[in-house]
């Protein structure tokens, strides 16, 4: 899964949204490191919404515009923690491998360190 399909999933997880809440939202979990633009981010909805990860929670109209929120359905929510469990995993794994073979301390808040 590609980390921005990841991102957008993982925004969606709590609560359905807006395109804007998503970009801000994306933003705020990447810790600003990714930042989506409109027009990546409604095609990748619109991929999303074809592969029946999302669909759409309700629209409204705001300053004569529409606004659609998504929300993540049962297979997108499958998926989505099926990826970060891999995810957790593969951390998991190259944590371990690197404190047997260097003095790499653990790291806290990541698998396979302390909390």
């Amino acid at each position: 899964m590609q980390e921005a399909t990841f991102l957008i999933l993982t925004a969606l997880a709590a609560s359905s949204q807006h395109g804007y809440g998503i970009i801000t939202d994306i933003q705020e979990i990447s810790g600003g490191r990714v930042r989506l633009r409109a027009g990546t981010l409604y095609t990748a909805l619109d991929g999303l919404r074809a592969d029946e990860l999302i669909g759409v929670d309700r629209e409204e109209i705001v300053d004569n515009r529409l606004r659609r929120y998504y929300r993540l359905t049962p297979k997108g929510t499958e998926q989505l923690a099926a990826e970060a469990a891999r995810l957790q995993a593969n951390a998991a794994a190259a944590l371990s491998r690197l404190q047997a073979s260097t003095s790499v301390p653990p790291l806290r808040g990541l698998a396979g360190g302390t909390a």
